[in-house]
């Protein structure tokens, strides 16, 4: 039995962060498994990365909101299964490594009519579906169904990782439709970026049931020239709707009048956009600077591809937020600071007029 509060406070705090140790052992593992799959964002496990830095970033930020912990006994049947949703993570990355079950979803993909590459990739989305199934299960064991608004974004931020990867594994290159509609646009503004800086472009689409509808680009200068599909996930489809998910969880818990909750979203929302592009544009660039040809993929161009370029927009979307809480504060300092100017002149006035 505890007899000090400063142990109680101790235990407490202790009980809120062992959700994020949970997760930091698996993605542990998973790193001196195949250290290379976290070199890449889109199908890889750079994103995990993401996802601890949330659930870390969600429970510093609600360190006081998550003061209810529904685990009052040891020995209670909650408490029992609390502990046991802990391991979980880990129990999971050892049995789809070590005894089959990436391999058994692989078959099962392949029997699903998958193309091999495509089946291959089925397993790492699992995870990211399973790995949100399981923080949602030690979340809601923890604090009840309330504590999911405290960690709304890694939940999401996962699950739509994870779901976007089935839809690209089952639907691959430009034949999923819905996300496909505003690839064209985008590769308009791809296209105009490189003019501005001297490239001659062209565009023209393919249509086939292996690729879907598939805008291609051309751009060339003197060095060279380069040729590209674009598909919605080279196009950054991923992070418009992960920005829109995120930003409106954000406004959401945030005191700012609505309207400018408004003007923060469609400002943010059109600067994600253009990041899009400018990335499609940066692909280009590189490609042509390093002697692209069509039967040869520079090893840069591929890297950025895989990695860096992916990077551009959820680096901005991380920072977004802080940008805002920036805005804010220096705003209400201008605005304090007009207040207690206006306040002494009219102390001063009515001084005068004495």
């Amino acid at each position: 039995m505890l007899n000090s509060k400063r142990e109680r406070r101790y235990i407490t705090a202790l009980m809120k962060a062992l959700p994020v140790p949970a997760f930091t052992i698996p993605i542990a593992i998973l790193y001196l498994l195949d250290p290379n799959s976290f070199e890449t964002t889109w199908q890889g496990r750079t994103y995990q990365f993401f996802f601890l830095w949330l659930c870390l970033l969600e429970l510093i930020l609600n360190w006081d909101e998550l003061q209810s912990i529904k685990l009052k006994k040891t020995k209670s049947i909650r408490s029992i299964l609390f502990a046991v949703s802990l391991s979980l993570p880990t129990v999971y990355v050892i049995i789809a490594n070590f005894f089959g079950l990436n391999t058994t979803i692989f078959e099962w993909a392949m029997d699903s009519k998958v193309g091999e590459h495509w089946a291959r990739l089925i397993p790492l989305s699992t995870e990211y579906l399973v790995f949100m199934g399981l923080f949602a299960l030690i979340v809601v064991l923890e604090h009840g169904i309330s504590g999911l608004k405290n960690y709304s974004l890694p939940v999401l931020f996962v699950e739509i990782i994870g779901s976007l990867y089935t839809v690209d594994n089952l639907y691959p290159w430009g034949r999923f439709t819905p996300f496909q509609m505003i690839i064209p646009a985008t590769t308009t503004l791809a296209a105009s970026v490189l003019n501005l800086i001297g490239y001659q472009t062209s565009t023209f689409t393919r249509i086939s049931s292996q690729y879907g509808y598939l805008p291609y680009l051309t751009a060339q200068n003197s060095k060279g020239a380069a040729t590209f599909g674009i598909a919605w996930p080279c196009a950054g489809i991923e992070s418009l709707i992960i920005y829109t998910v995120t930003i409106l969880l954000f406004l959401s818990k945030s005191p700012i009048p609505w309207k400018q909750k408004t003007a923060y979203f469609v400002f943010g929302g059109i600067i994600t956009y253009f990041i899009n592009a400018l990335r499609i544009a940066t692909i280009f660039v590189i490609a042509i600077n390093a002697s692209w040809r069509p039967d040869y993929m520079p090893q840069e161009v591929q890297r950025f591809h895989d990695y860096y370029g992916m990077l551009y927009s959820i680096i901005w979307i991380v920072f977004y937020p802080l940008i805002i809480i920036g805005s804010q504060t220096l705003w209400a300092k201008i605005v304090d600071r007009k207040n207690r100017i206006r306040d002494n002149y009219n102390l001063l006035h009515q001084k005068s007029l004495n």
